[in-house]
């Protein structure tokens, strides 16, 4: 008796297990689907804004935002690997220039050089379904007056005029939201020499960053630079 009754809470386990799995959310599926509503003409240069904001006008949790802001590339607006691992990187906080800590899901190595020099982090606060939340975002300033703006680039997803076009990026205190820093937090001093002597955001980083515009050919280039700088 006591066997058939372990098996049956055994069997009953396994079955909760996979309906758990069978509900579990597919994130990067959802991006898919909606990639035509994220990107009407089906240009995503540079346009990590558009999945920001596509995301957090959702009706969402705190962890539903997390894992979908695992899945773009914050520069390049590219979809990334749900299985692909971030770097760990500094940004400097857009007020006070205190280095920020965190994770960063990239689609290449030269975005992760791209977004330490070019853009700012702020700390941001949200109601989500499951309560209030803060955490640290990638920002840039308003593009929208550039004699330069990257004719790649659609420029009315994020220009209404000269202003930023709220209906279509994040604004937060005028500046574009581009992404989420992952686990943001103020660095410690062992967290940032592991940042500059890292293979990537080190030395890789220095040699981007100290490159010249013009003779850059990797990732996307000038089309995010002349954007955010």
């Amino acid at each position: 008796m006591k066997k058939i009754f372990n098996l049956t809470l055994f069997l009953i386990l396994i079955l909760f297990q996979l309906k758990l799995f069978a509900e579990e959310r597919n994130y990067h599926k959802e991006l898919i689907t909606d990639w035509s509503r994220i990107f009407p003409d089906q240009n995503r240069n540079a346009a990590g804004p558009k999945f920001f904001k596509y995301i957090i006008d959702k009706k969402i949790t705190y962890k539903d935002f997390i894992e979908f802001n695992k899945l773009y590339c914050s520069v390049s607006g590219s979809l990334i690997d749900p299985n692909s691992e971030p770097d760990f990187l500094f940004v400097n906080e857009s007020e006070t220039n205190v280095k920020i800590c965190g994770n960063y899901y990239k689609c290449c190595i030269p975005c992760s050089c791209d977004i330490m020099k070019y853009s700012k982090v702020q700390k941001m606060k949200y109601k989500f379904e499951d309560g209030i939340k803060e955490f640290f975002v990638f920002t840039i300033k308003n593009p929208c007056n550039k004699n330069d703006f990257p004719n790649r680039v659609n420029k009315d997803y994020f220009c209404d005029g000269k202003k930023i076009n709220d209906k279509q990026v994040y604004n937060l205190n005028d500046r574009i939201v581009i992404g989420l820093l992952h686990d943001g937090r103020n660095c410690k001093k062992d967290e940032i020499d592991f940042v500059k002597s890292h293979q990537v955001t080190g030395r890789y980083c220095d040699l981007r960053n100290n490159t010249p515009l013009e003779n850059l050919d990797a990732g996307m280039g000038d089309i995010f630079i002349k954007l955010a700088r």
